[in-house]
């Protein structure tokens, strides 16, 4: 994309014959042909074992403007280590370029780091790196698309006339005859005029008498769409107009639309054949008109500019740069300006490789914030430009030549995401017998859809808090070792929602449902009570299987044995089936209770033969010792390991 981001064509050029292959090379290189350029300056260096600093140089900025990163990484960096700091700025923007585009993000930050020793620069570089970080941790604010109508060349510049989009492009292979710009070997620029939101519209060019024979490109219409301001070539009789370096530079026209054609069509004052001006922005209220220039007295390679204009769309008063605010060494470019904000492109401000986006709070002409890079996916490691939006509907248009596009530089449509997070959810987990908070309870977040999302443990407060997803229905299971489980579900619709506090959970701990004797571990029950000579379970009884219940419930995987037992009183035999008939009654109440039959490992009775003190056969007792012998107990077979092993 290099290649038509800030253009200057070649009015002709000298012949080659009688020509060193350096000077060939040379001539190769200003006529912007940087293909035959690499070959000839790669012979040169391979026959020197040490080339020259130009030959390095050359080769590097040819792979540069060409977009092969990886190779101008090689030879920037040995410029780098030749050189040291005197490599001078815009080399060591081009290979943090290169750097970032490869991948090598890292590696870039040390450099310039190791670079700058001016620490306002620095500082300002890193302030940026900082804001990129945090935005990079945020979910993509937008979705974006690759047009339909993008083809196998280049296609930039959009902006809209009314429903439709207005766009450069490089498609059109016939006309001036055939001509080619060298720099890319494309066709010259055009403007054509689509429908973006109908499928299948073929692209048309843009007015009836637009078209030159060289570059068009860049619209930027008043608010009424009657005016527009455009990029040209310097032109004369549809001939380039060459200064005296044989350049024809770049030059910002307007013009009035008139039933499809454009008439009244003038050079703005500020333009000259020594210097570019292009990439025309005017202010919805056209007070102003934004655009970049390589005139003398920048900062850098491109700088941006504003006019103020007069009521009829002529410039009022001479170009002001924005300063070192906006503008650096580097490239800037591509000015779009919405609700006060500057949007622009540059490849110096600390962003994510090649031409970043940015946007900046436009104080006043001369005084402008810290540009913020606007992030992925807006933003990629290769070039972003010609970025504009509709803040009423918050979607827009920006330019690429990222990986994965139909041609070299593609037109993407950008919409404001759905939010993906809609509730802020939080609460304390708490021991149910206590009211004590439980530290390092475990959370986990999960729904149908995404499985599970994410997993924490709570505070020492036995503080919990997530921050859950959009129109989904999200399971939070709270869980500890020695302690129950606990699920909750919470139902999110499509929109951001008032954050949820308080939601306390209580954990059961496992101790306080238990009892030991010896080394059996048993359900804590009072007596159960069971009518005379009779085995149904009364009203009496289902009070204390509840407990049983609860603990059942509690803990899932818990299995228990049921043990019954009577008092010495009465016969033997009787005494074993009676307690036996009761330890049967009391599962089969349990299992008709939801209890799964698998966890009841056992139900038997044991009438008198296992006593618990010494009131057996003829030995007078109290009512109250013959009552300690008739028992039900719930031993516990078997925990399971969810509950009581520590997540790992």
């Amino acid at each position: 994309m290099k290649k038509i981001l800030f253009i200057l064509c070649l009015c002709f050029s000298i012949g080659l014959v009688a020509q060193s292959k350096e000077e060939r090379a040379d001539r190769y290189f200003t006529d912007f042909k940087f293909d035959k350029a690499i070959a000839l300056y790669k012979d040169l260096a391979t026959e020197k074992r040490k080339p020259s600093l130009h030959v390095i140089q050359r080769l590097a900025d040819s792979y540069f403007n060409t977009n092969r990163y990886q190779e101008a990484t090689s030879w920037y960096s040995r410029l780098y280590s030749i050189q040291g700091e005197r490599v001078g700025e815009p080399n060591i923007i081009k290979l943090v370029q290169c750097l970032k585009a490869s991948g090598n993000l890292d590696k870039a930050d040390e450099l310039l780091k190791n670079f700058y020793t001016d620490k306002n620069r620095l500082d300002m570089i890193m302030a940026q790196k900082r804001q990129l970080d945090s935005i990079t941790k945020l979910e993509h604010k937008f979705t974006l698309s690759n047009m339909e109508f993008n083809s196998k060349k280049s296609d930039f510049a959009p902006s809209m006339y009314g429903e439709r989009l207005v766009f450069a492009s490089t498609r059109d292979s016939i006309k001036s005859n055939g001509k080619i710009y060298p720099w890319n070997n494309q066709p010259y620029l055009d403007v054509y005029v689509t429908l973006p939101k109908v499928n299948g519209f073929v692209p048309e060019k843009f007015l009836s008498n637009l078209e030159s024979s060289y570059h068009d490109s860049n619209l930027s219409f008043s608010w009424d769409s009657q005016t527009v301001y455009f990029t040209r070539n310097y032109m004369n009789k549809n001939k380039l107009s060459a200064n005296k370096e044989g350049l024809s530079n770049m030059q910002i026209l307007k013009g009035t639309i008139v039933r499809n054609e454009l008439v009244n069509v003038s050079s703005l004052n500020f333009n000259s054949k020594e210097y570019s001006c292009g990439h025309p922005a005017v202010t919805k209220d056209g007070r102003y008109l934004y655009f970049t220039s390589d005139m003398a007295g920048g900062y850098g390679e491109s700088d941006i500019y504003v006019v103020e204009l007069t009521s009829n769309g002529e410039a009022f008063t001479p170009p002001i740069n924005l300063g070192p605010a906006i503008n650096t060494p580097g490239r800037e470019m591509f000015p779009f300006i919405n609700n006060d904000i500057l949007y622009f492109s540059s490849d110096s401000h600390y962003g994510l490789g090649g031409l970043d986006v940015f946007g900046s709070k436009i104080r006043s002409r001369s005084d402008y914030s810290l540009p913020v890079n606007l992030g992925r996916p807006i933003n990629s490691n290769m070039d972003d430009f010609s970025y504009i939006w509709d803040s009423g509907s918050g979607n827009g248009y920006v330019a690429s030549n990222r990986s994965g596009g139909v041609g070299d530089d593609d037109i993407y449509f950008f919409e404001e995401a759905k939010p993906v997070d809609c509730l802020d959810y939080s609460g304390y987990v708490l021991n149910e017998r206590t009211g004590e908070p439980i530290a390092d309870a475990n959370v986990e977040l999960t729904n149908p859809e995404d499985g599970l999302i994410a997993v924490l443990k709570t505070d020492e407060n036995g503080f919990y808090g997530f921050t859950l997803p959009c129109n989904k229905k999200n399971k939070l299971a709270f869980s500890k070792s020695t302690y129950s489980k606990k699920t909750n579900y919470v139902t999110t619709n499509d929109e951001p929602q008032e954050p949820s506090l308080n939601n306390n959970v209580y954990l059961t701990p496992f101790d306080s449902l238990v009892e030991k004797e010896g080394d059996i571990e048993k359900i804590k029950v009072d007596p159960i009570y069971f009518d005379y000579d009779k085995s149904n379970i009364t009203s009496r009884a289902e009070i204390e299987l509840e407990k049983v219940l609860f603990a059942m419930r509690e803990f899932p995987q818990l299995k228990i044995k049921i043990e019954s037992h009577t008092d010495a009183r009465g016969a033997d035999d009787y005494n074993l089936s009676l307690s036996d008939d009761r330890a049967k009654s009391t599962r089969r109440y349990l299992i008709a209770q939801g209890v799964d039959i698998d966890r009841i490992v056992s139900a038997n009775g044991f009438g008198e033969y296992r006593l618990i003190n010494a009131c057996k056969n003829n030995v007078k007792c109290s009512e109250q010792e013959h009552f300690v012998n008739r028992r039900s107990d719930f031993i516990i077979v078997s925990k399971g390991s969810s509950e009581f092993d520590e997540a790992k």
